[in-house]
């Protein structure tokens, strides 16, 4: 009996999904049936409790000391990775995770009642796998009894500030998954736990929430806001997460921990601390118990005070702790028993226990509080006056372009390894894999890692890791391509086009390119490719020629011309185009179509426009003037130019310095890098652009494409001069004369957006102690501003900070360091920089003190950046549909893959047209030249986050309605639109269709959290679950 066919279609609206229904029909075409694992933006709560039966017992009317034994154990920072696992350089920093967790195992067995929490799965999966099956049944007898708990559970703890949220569910979803084949559910954590990362995004608690997670518990937060917190005794709530999604699905319950996540001082029982070990012995001259017990209870009721339960946690543990458990764990078991049994005799009423941040989280839930509501997020963050962590916004701009072009190569990596089956994993160019980019990706979302601030060796390392996997991914694409085309073709990824290198397009007079669109809609790309001199030819996948452009590109005396091939390519959703390039040499012609097309405008004004778009520029000073909408009649002055603050090496006021960390400015005004540039003009029917050449270490080049509703601004900076020993923070900025009432917008983590002020923070009166570094924010993918009737935005190719410090203006910063590393492994392995990447800089002369001991600053050649920003003026209801779509453009870009002449039919089973012969193959069994994975489009509201293999016959699909609510008023983007799955894909067919949570780690159907109060009324368990049939 077979199993009856399923569709699906899901209404979605507002950025969520309202509901799901199923229904039998027909699905897809008798290819590859698959089962799927289907996440949509979506939380069910509830009365759910598993997972908390195993906490210890508490006394009632008692003050509760809850003892949270733990480690934090970054993922990379001073030392690299397996440094910091096996132990190596410990003259740099004592750490050696293999033995924290050898020794903590062997300590939990020797008490039943002591218990431990870990966090990176980076290590703890690396553990397991060198562990005795006797040793694995040991710690899973743990695990299932509550006493080693698992909190958080990705991969790494990751950075809020300079992710992107689909990297973030990639990362949590690795881990989690981990957890759930390793544990089952005893092992899925409850809790969030970010207790390092340096300010925190409303995005990544909404992504918490909709992963299923009851809690999450924060150890940094604005000094002053902290004080506040403190004195209103705030330092927990429920934090609304999402303006869109509707309450609870997106609500989380939040706490900020008493003293970051470090011990109390004086108790601090591990090998890396100095305090002293509990002395209970009367007679010795060391004899401290009576004094640390009583200390232990002051401290208890002081911290009481900023909390409202009679419950209340201290964490026992720090960095890298716990390689000798027994240290702590023996000066804890003191502390317990004096506590519980002498003091409370003594009518103590402080009850002390270990215990988890599950076990503390239950016991608030059950106190059944009414408790306030947050709305905004935690950033930026400062730890004192004058140190506000900002600085990491930018910081090493390279390594945050890297890993933005690794995320997305491995969405293509993971979508043809799902359409093309496991050919993709073993074909005619070896054996592919996706998990080795996967893992690198997870580590670098740490919060020591694209944040850019580790160490420069480590750093290198994380590029060599991300390197390490594009490597297999290539391999995998090669074979899919090959697969779904029927060509086996020689292949080349070009790793250097960032810098205008791809040998197969300068060398070749005949070659292929094929453009694979990871969107679930078709896009229009324009291809630029180095090439030599001569005229081309260029063919469609229908053999019509394309009208193409070869330009010249301006270049330094003494250098050879360089050329640039351009042409439009169209490529379908989810699949991919093949367009065939021939070379005609005709030299002396190609050169005066270039004269033809170069000019040095002589008049007031030059211009470069398109059917959308028009710019101006100030021929005198070569800077841009205005900027016009033609299609929507809007004009904006605007002028950019490229300035840099001086980085404080600290003064009067503070002693704190401009670092990797911190960003201050020793003055408030930065200084231009030039107030003019040299231009150069090039129009051709393809491309008008403005080549700006402001100083021999910055330069840009504004450019308009047909059919473009942006401006495109490519920038190169570097490398940075600093022989007057003054670190420099080099911005972009933009002046226009909106009035814009101190407010600007920056999205979080790509997603949704938040409206910021200046020198203001929505919960809290802010004391402004430096009003530029105060004021700067995150920019993951987008910032704007308006003035309610018009918006200027700029798209942003990777994450900067950024900031509006003046009605009217936008600027971004474009942080130096790290291109060493990335152009040494363009030339090691894998594809680094598949693409024009950069940024621009800081190059900073001392450290800023926050551990490092590293000052931010690249002096080798290589330290030079390029990148892009994408500017948009629209009108206010209009806006939202261009920058959304076009972010979602810039993230999820084209893959662009070459190959020399010389292809040959590639036989399969995939190509069901394709019969053999005879021993030969049918010559009526065309190659494919043109391929889409949908048998439709995706509406635009509709984002295809995920879809990879995640079984033989098991794929995982997520989906998402990217509007917010009532964003979108011009084209009706933001109401709901309801996807029918039927037939949707090409290459497979959906025989079961499974609804999970976010992170695909639960079914929906199963899935609940605990219910929360909330002083604005509403029962946070208000949401019935999904059901289907």
């Amino acid at each position: 009996m077979g199993t009856p066919p399923l569709a699906s279609g899901v209404c979605a609206g507002g950025g969520s999904v309202g509901w799901i229904w199923m229904n039998s029909c027909t699905l897809g075409s008798p290819v590859l049936p698959i089962s799927f694992l289907f996440w949509l933006f979506l939380v069910t709560p509830g009365a759910w409790a598993a997972g908390y039966e195993t906490c210890p017992t508490v006394k009632p009317g008692m003050l509760n000391v809850h003892l949270l034994p733990h480690t934090h154990d970054d993922v990379g920072w001073l030392k690299t990775v397996d440094q910091y696992y096996y132990g190596i350089l410990n003259d740099i920093q004592h750490a050696s995770v293999q033995y924290i967790l050898d020794s903590v195992i062997s300590s939990l067995l020797e008490d039943p009642t002591r218990r431990f929490i870990y966090v990176e799965m980076a290590f703890f999966s690396r553990w397991w796998k060198e562990q005795t099956n006797a040793t694995k049944d040991t710690v899973r007898e743990l695990v299932r009894q509550g006493r080693l708990e698992f909190v958080n559970g990705g991969w790494v703890m990751n950075d809020e500030a300079a992710t992107h949220y689909g990297a973030i569910v990639d990362q949590m979803t690795l881990g989690l998954r981990f957890l759930q084949d390793t544990f089952g559910d005893n092992g899925r954590p409850r809790v969030a736990w970010h207790i390092d990362p340096f300010g925190h995004s409303r995005e990544q608690a909404s992504l918490f929430a909709q992963m299923g997670f009851d809690g999450f518990f924060l150890g940094r937060i604005d000094y002053q806001d902290k004080v506040v917190r403190q004195k209103k005794r705030k330092m927990e709530e429920v934090w609304r997460a999402s303006a869109s999604l509707k309450p609870p699905a997106a609500d989380l319950f939040t706490g900020v921990l008493p003293n970051n996540y470090n011990p109390p001082k004086d108790l601090c029982w591990d090998v890396l601390c100095a305090d002293k070990p509990m002395v209970e012995d009367p007679k010795s001259p060391e004899f401290n118990a009576v004094t640390l017990v009583n200390y232990f209870l002051k401290l208890a009721f002081s911290q009481q005070q900023y909390y409202r339960t009679n419950h209340t946690v201290m964490t026992m543990g720090s960095d890298f702790q716990y390689e000798n458990a027994n240290m702590w764990f023996k000066n804890m078991d003191k502390l317990i028993r004096l506590v519980n049994e002498q003091q409370q005799a003594n009518g103590s009423r402080v009850h002390v226990l270990y215990s988890t941040p599950t076990c503390y989280l239950w016991e608030l839930n059950k106190a059944n509080l009414t408790w306030s509501v947050k709305e905004d997020d935690f950033f930026p963050y400062a730890d004192g006056p004058h140190m506000f962590w900002t600085g990491y916004f930018s910081s090493r701009p390279a390594l945050k372009r890297y890993e933005r072009l690794s995320y997305n190569f491995l969405q293509v990596c993971n979508q043809l390894e799902a359409q093309a089956g496991l050919a993709a994993n073993l074909g005619p160019y070896g054996t592919g894999d996706s998990a080795p980019l996967n893992e690198a990706m997870a580590v670098l979302q740490h919060h020591d890692a694209v944040t850019g601030t580790a160490r420069q060796n480590v750093a290198d390392d994380y590029a060599r890791q991300l390197a390490a996997g594009w490597g297999p991914c290539e391999v995998l694409v090669s074979n899919a391509l090959s697969q779904l085309s029927y060509y086996k073709q020689n292949f080349s990824f070009c790793r250097e086009l960032n810098i205008s290198i791809c040998p197969v397009s300068q060398e070749s007079e005949h070659f292929q390119i094929t453009i694979y669109n990871p969107l679930g809609r078709k896009v229009k790309h324009m291809v630029r490719l180095p090439v030599g001199e001569g005229i081309f030819f260029v063919k469609d996948p229908d053999g019509k020629a394309v009208p193409n452009n070869v330009v010249m590109l301006p270049s330094s005396s003494g250098k050879e011309d360089q050329w640039e091939l351009l042409f439009s390519a169209s490529v379908p959703a989810l699949g991919f185009s093949i367009y065939t390039v021939d070379k005609v040499s005709v030299q002396n012609n190609l050169q005066a179509i270039s004269r033809k097309h170069r000019s040095h405008a002589r008049s007031r004004v030059l211009t470069i426009e398109n059917e959308y778009i028009r710019a101006t520029f100030d021929s005198s000073t070569g800077l841009l003037m205005k900027i016009e909408n033609m299609e929507q009649k809007l004009s904006l002055p605007v002028s950019q130019g490229f300035f840099w603050y001086n980085a404080s090496t600290g003064d009067k006021k503070s002693p704190q310095a401009s670092g990797a960390y911190i960003f201050r400015p020793s003055r408030l005004k930065p200084l231009p890098v030039s107030r003019w540039a040299k231009i150069h003009l090039v129009k051709t029917d393809l491309v008008q652009e403005v080549y700006q050449n402001f100083s021999a270490w910055c330069s840009q080049v504004i450019r308009l494409y047909p059919g473009q509703r942006h401006l495109e601004l490519e920038w190169t900076v570097g490398p940075i001069p600093v022989e007057e020993y003054w670190g420099k923070e080099v911005i972009s900025r933009f002046d226009t004369p909106m009035k814009t009432n101190g407010e600007f917008y920056t999205d979080s983590n790509g997603r949704e957006i938040l409206k910021r002020r200046r020198d203001h923070r929505p919960t809290w009166k802010l004391s402004q102690t430096e009003p530029v570094a105060g004021n700067y924010y995150p920019v993951s993918t987008r910032i704007y501003i308006t003035d309610g009737h018009m918006q200027l935005t700029v798209v942003t190719d990777r994450s900067q900070g950024g900031s509006s410090l003046k009605d009217g203006s936008l600027e971004l910063m474009f942080l130096l360091e790290f291109l060493k590393a990335c152009t040494r492994f363009l030339n090691a392995s894998s594809s680094l920089f598949p693409g024009r990447s950069s940024q621009v800089h800081r190059r900073l002369m001392v450290d800023d003190e926050r551990g490092v001991a590293e000052p931010l600053m690249e002096s080798e050649a290589g330290s030079t950046v390029r990148g892009r920003h994408l500017v948009l003026l629209s009108s206010v209801s209009d806006a939202a549909a261009r920058h959304r779509l076009l972010a979602e453009e810039v993230v999820l870009a084209p893959q662009v893959v070459l190959a020399q002449a010389g292809s040959s039919l590639y036989y399969s089973w995939a190509a069901p047209r394709m019969q053999v012969r005879d021993g030969e193959l049918d010559r009526k069994a065309e190659p494919r030249t043109q391929f889409s994975g949908l048998r439709r489009e995706l509406p635009p509201q509709v984002h295809l986050l995920t879809l990879a293999r995640w079984g033989p016959k098991t794929m995982l699909l997520r989906l998402e309605h990217q509007f917010a609510v009532t964003e979108d008023s011009g084209r009706n983007l933001s109401s709901p639109v309801t996807l029918n799955l039927q037939n949707l894909f090409q290459t497979f067919t959906i025989t079961h269709l499974q609804e999970t949570t976010l992170a695909a780690n639960q079914p929906l159907s199963t899935a609940s959290r605990l219910k929360w109060l909330t002083n604005t009324g509403e029962d946070l368990a208000g949401i019935l679950p999904v059901t289907g049939s």
